[in-house]
Order: structure tokens, then C-alpha cells, then sequence
């Protein structure tokens, strides 16, 4: 039996550049950043170093009732707010239930939820506490709701992989549809980690950068003075349809997942292995998937969180997998970095590059690393011309998960 191929019907996000996707891709083309000072009390209460991030600003009004904003955690409501988008552009399928399935990752879950019911507890004692505190932190929360709200009853699972969450979701999603276990999957990656809490556990670890007078030029991946990442929150969503399925309902295809790839490090909780091993095999395991060579490949949004050692690793990996005629894009220079939305995001926005045939720029690289061979996209978009295009976007997460995404043109 052939495999059944996986085509991409539905977009929809929320993150620090737009509360939509025709918003967000604007910006990403303009070079604009969506990091900026955080405007809350406790980061001086808590004399947080870090006082920026990438934030969402959009409302939930009209997309959400008031009863689900007040049983969802912040990272729930971007959920449901990108696939609500998602739905609506593919047309909101009429699918039965039974071939219906919903995976949204998520690398921490309901961090505002658990922390809040924790001040209440010690404040106001037990009896105070939200009887709802458990749905709305579980980190299965978001995929849950969404598949309540469209009634995806061939599954709602919710990968926690770190910062590979969002993509390995994708991946989850693709393998649903594969197996034949459903003909549609609404699927994505959310976070909402700006809390006092997560800023000064990353803080501590050195992991985010330190520009407080320059947030949004602060994220610079594969610059010589990158210091760390951007913290930042949102969530995007993709439908995913069999191609079968979509064509005998004449929906629009916005691009086809050709190639899925996972792997593990097995090397530490934290950093990634020096040797780029893991991230090396999950690129090659896609192209295999997908029947495609590394020279097929003409575009990379790469993970690229603007830490010392990361990038570095990064780009050799792609340089020894592809080559050096893929060009390179970093959007986490743009929107921070999501955590467990982070390779949904930029899943998507691979996808949109995909169907546009153009690449999105890298802003903040002053001055490029050296030994980096890598062709980087600066401060301009850049055109990824006529015929077949074949993208891949990587996602690398704390505890040595890999995901790569390999999406090609229709």
C-alpha cells in the first residue's frame, strides 16, 4: 500500500508579531521585531535581570467566550485562538469525528495557572484554590480543548519535548494521517512562560540574553556577539489533511509535508551535543522520508535561538546535511523564542515560504561569525525562484530532542 501524502489546508497563530498569520508574515518580510520591554511590576518585585520579551498583545475577545478565557491558562488561549484561524482557513472541514485528530505540543503547559494556585495556597489557604487549577495546567490542556471545541475524537495527544514540541506535534500529526488513522489533524505548538519564575530559572542558567537596553535588536542569531535567547510566548496551528481528502472536498493546498524526521542526543538535559549529531540524523531522516538528497533542499528556517553554542552547532549540522545551497533563515531574530511554540511557528512560517517562494530575512547579524558556512538571508527577503522548493525547519529542545520538518511546494 503507498503512503498517503500529507498536505498542509489551514494556518493560524498568535505570537509577538500579529495575532494572524497575514500579519505576521507581513512584519517577518519588513524585518520588524516583536520584542519589547515588559511592562509588569514584578520585574522589578523580583529584580528579574531580564525585563523584555516577545509578547503577546492580541485579544481573545470574539474568539474565545468569556468562560473559556476564564478555564483556559494563557498558553490554552493562544491555542484555541491560532486554530480557530487555522479552521477557518481550510474552510472548516466537514470531517466525522472518528477521522478527526487534534496534537498541540507544549514544552512547559499551564506555568501561570500553577504558579498563581501556588500564591493562593500559601496567601489564602487550600480552600481558595480554582477547583478547575488541574484541567487548566495540565500540559494536555491545550490539545484537549481544541479537540472538545471541533469534536477530533481519533486522538488529542500533547508532545512535551522542550523546544521541539510544536514540531514533533506536526510529526505526529503527518504519522495520524499516514497510518490512516485520520484524514485530518489540527496541529501546532503553544507557550506562555513570561512569568516571574521561568525568566529567573532561564536567567540563572545564562540562557537568555541581557540586552535590556536594546530588546529588539537582543535576539541575533549566528551574530559574533549574540548572548542568549529571547524569551517569548504565542502559538500557531496547521490543519494537515490527507491529499486525497482535500482534493475531493477542492480545498486550497497551501504546501505538502514531504519529510518528517526525530531523533534523540542521549547526551544532556541541557545543552545540545557538541557534535550536532542528533540534529544531523533528524534532517536526514526527513530528506529519507521525503526521497530527497540534501542538494534538493533550497531553504532552512533554522533553530537558530542566538545562543553562544547553539548556532554554531546548528549550522555546521546543516552544512554537512545539505550543503551549502540551501539559504538560511533565522526568524527567532524577529519573534524571541516560543519554547514549545517555537517549532510550530516557524513550521508554518516555513510553509509560508514554501508557497510564496521567498525567504524571510535575519535581522540583528552586526557581524556574521566566522567559520559559520552557512549563506544566511540578512535584512532583505530573498527570492527562492522558479520550479520544485523544498524547505526544512528544525527544531532542537533541552534533553537532546530533534525534530525537522521537511516541506515541499504542490
Amino acid at each position: 500500500m503507498s503512503q498517503r501524502n500529507v498536505v498542509v489546508t489551514g494556518l493560524g497563530t498568535t505570537n509577538p508579531l500579529g495575532a494572524d498569520v497575514p500579519t505576521t508574515w507581513t512584519r517577518l518580510l519588513a524585518g520588524e521585531s516583536g520584542v519589547r520591554r515588559i511592562e509588569a511590576d514584578w520585574v522589578e518585585q523580583y529584580d528579574i535581570p531580564v525585563s523584555f520579551a516577545g509578547q503577546v498583545t492580541a485579544s481573545v475577545e470574539g474568539i474565545l467566550t468569556r468562560q473559556e478565557t476564564r478555564r483556559l491558562d494563557p498558553s490554552g488561549q493562544y491555542a484555541m485562538v491560532a486554530a480557530a484561524e487555522a479552521w477557518a482557513d481550510a474552510g472548516a472541514p466537514e470531517v466525522e469525528g472518528e477521522r478527526l485528530g487534534s496534537v498541540i505540543g507544549t514544552g512547559i503547559g499551564g506555568v501561570h495557572t500553577i504558579l498563581g494556585a501556588w500564591d493562593i495556597l500559601r496567601e489564602k489557604g487550600p480552600r481558595r484554590v480554582m477547583p478547575l487549577t488541574v484541567p487548566m495546567l495540565m500540559a494536555n490542556s491545550a490539545t484537549a480543548n481544541v479537540s472538545i471545541r471541533y469534536g477530533a475524537k481519533a486522538g488529542a495527544h500533547a508532545p512535551v519535548s522542550a523546544c521541539a514540541s510544536g514540531a514533533e506535534a506536526i510529526a505526529w500529526g503527518v504519522d495520524m494521517i499516514r497510518s490512516g488513522r485520520a484524514d485530518v489533524v489540527i496541529t501546532g505548538g503553544t507557550e506562555a512562560a513570561i512569568h516571574p519564575l521561568p525568566m529567573a530559572a532561564f536567567a540563572k542558567m545564562q540562557a537568555l540574553s541581557t540586552r535590556n537596553d536594546d530588546p529588539a535588536g537582543a535576539s541575533r542569531p549566528y551574530d559574533v556577539s549574540r548572548d542568549g535567547f529571547v524569551m517569548a510566548e504565542g502559538a500557531a496551528v496547521v490543519v494537515l489533511e490527507s491529499e486525497e481528502f482535500a482534493a475531493a472536498r477542492g480545498a486550497a493546498i497551501h504546501a505538502r509535508i514531504a519529510g518528517i524526521g526525530m531523533s534523540a542526543d542521549s547526551f544532556d538535559v541541557a545543552p545540545p551535543d557538541p557534535s550536532g549529531d542528533g540534529q544531523e540524523r533528524a534532517m536526514r531522516t526527513a530528506l529519507d522520508d521525503a526521497s530527497l538528497s540534501g542538494s534538493d533542499v533550497t531553504h532552512v528556517n533554522a533553530h537558530a535561538t542566538s545562543t553562544p553554542l547553539g548556532d554554531g552547532i546548528e549550522a555546521a549540522a546543516i552544512s554537512r546535511t545539505l550543503g551549502e545551497q540551501a539559504v538560511v533563515s533565522a526568524t527567532k531574530s524577529m519573534t524571541g523564542h516560543l519554547l514549545g511554540g517555537a517549532g510550530a511557528l516557524e513550521s508554518l512560517l516555513t510553509i509560508l515560504a514554501v508557497r510564496e517562494r521567498t525567504a524571510p530575512p535575519t535581522i540583528n547579524v552586526e557581524q556574521l561569525d566566522e567559520g559559520l558556512s552557512i549563506d544566511l538571508v540578512r535584512d532583505t527577503p530573498r527570492a527562492l525562484g522558479d520550479g520544485q522548493v523544498a524547505a526544512l525547519n528544525n527544531a532542537f529542545g533541552f534533553g537532546g530532542h530533534n525534530a525537522a520538518i521537511l516541506v515541499a511546494s504542490v
